[in-house]
């Protein structure tokens, strides 16, 4: 009898040792629908199959890379999301932990353009999202079908536009620039022209704002994102996106493991784990996310408000160690235009 009640002593000692060394990983999302969306899909699904805690600090992506360099010495995140390129820098200064396709088991379904990054010590992309108009369909005069409708005077004193210290914004304006002649080496044509339209539109610096101008501002049209325009309609605002003639941007989303943190076969676990076709699907019905795992299947009315298929691959992409380079001065000049 007492070794029987040694041994269930010892089992229940043992079980609180497990408990108290579970494993915690910690990552960043965005805030809002997005946070609360990958929490449902990603995140807590991922705890209970490997029985590990997960705790989601909420970060934008270029507070997220001025957060790790300041932690360099003393990391706090296991993994990192970004949005806008900033894992180019990232990896360049080592904050990253390099993977290899054999770290995932979805390597092989995935877009090539999704395992770009690995060989440069980058993170997988685990969603695109498409650059292009969102416009107010009830009080709009007329649907944009191009870039330029921005500065239709059908839409003036109505055009929202964001600052180019967004990613959203700063995709938008790469755009706009394209259309009027300008390339990456060449933004004043961009500069110019939206220099014209200043003083008829509003200006925003956060996703929220966006809705919030359709909502109680009046605004008929802006460019933005198809994932948020998803996020609006869902408000109740009869809001639709549209991929302008001269065609939409992509945005990548990556998930990216810290260097110097502990558990990085799991961090690894966690990003393989986003980038199945089920979460894949989950993230594009309830967000309109474009998935980078070939083998999702879409229904149709999900599909068609989503960059998919043969359309994802046709996305303009701004080469992103560029745009690192220049984004800068480009800010800069940006900022100087709309201060006059």
């Amino acid at each position: 009898m007492k070794t029987l009640t040694l041994a269930a002593l010892m089992a229940v000692t043992s079980l609180h040792a497990a408990s108290a060394e579970q494993a915690t990983l910690v990552i960043n999302s965005y805030g809002g629908p997005y946070e609360a969306v990958q929490r449902e899909v990603i995140f807590e699904p991922f705890e209970k199959a490997h029985d590990v805690k997960i705790q989601v600090v909420t970060v934008y992506s270029a507070d997220m890379l001025a957060q790790i360099r300041a932690q360099k010495d003393a990391p706090q995140f296991d993994v990192v999301q970004f949005s806008g390129g900033q894992e180019i820098l990232a990896a360049q200064e080592g904050l990253l932990a390099p993977m290899t396709e054999g770290d995932l088991s979805y390597a092989e379904d995935l877009y090539p353009f999704a395992l770009e990054g690995l060989a440069d010590g980058r993170g997988p992309v685990t969603m695109v999202t498409a650059m292009g108009l969102i416009y107010n369909e009830e009080t709009a005069p007329k649907a944009p079908v191009s870039w330029k409708d921005l500065w239709d005077p059908a839409f003036k004193e109505h055009v929202v536009l964001t600052d180019l210290s967004n990613t959203y914004g700063l995709q938008s304006f790469l755009m706009m620039n394209r259309v009027w002649g300008g390339d990456m080496d060449n933004w004043q044509p961009g500069i110019d022209k939206v220099s014209e339209i200043l003083d008829d539109s509003v200006i925003i610096t956060s996703s929220p704002e966006i809705q919030q101008n359709f909502a109680q501002n009046d605004a008929w049209i802006a460019p933005f994102a198809q994932d948020y325009a998803h996020v609006i309609r869902q408000s109740g605002l009869p809001i639709k996106f549209v991929v302008p003639e001269e065609g939409s941007s992509a945005l990548y989303i990556t998930m990216n493991p810290v260097a110097g943190r502990p558990n990085q076969d799991l961090a690894h676990e966690l990003i393989d784990f986003s980038l199945s076709p089920e979460v894949q699907a989950a993230m594009a019905r309830k967000m309109r996310y474009s998935p980078t795992n070939r083998t999702t299947e879409l229904p149709e009315e999900i599909a068609s408000e989503v960059a998919y298929g043969e359309a994802l691959e046709k996305l303009i992409r701004f080469e992103p160690t560029k745009l690192v380079e220049i984004a800068p001065a480009m800010i800069a000049d940006w900022k100087q235009a709309i201060a006059r």
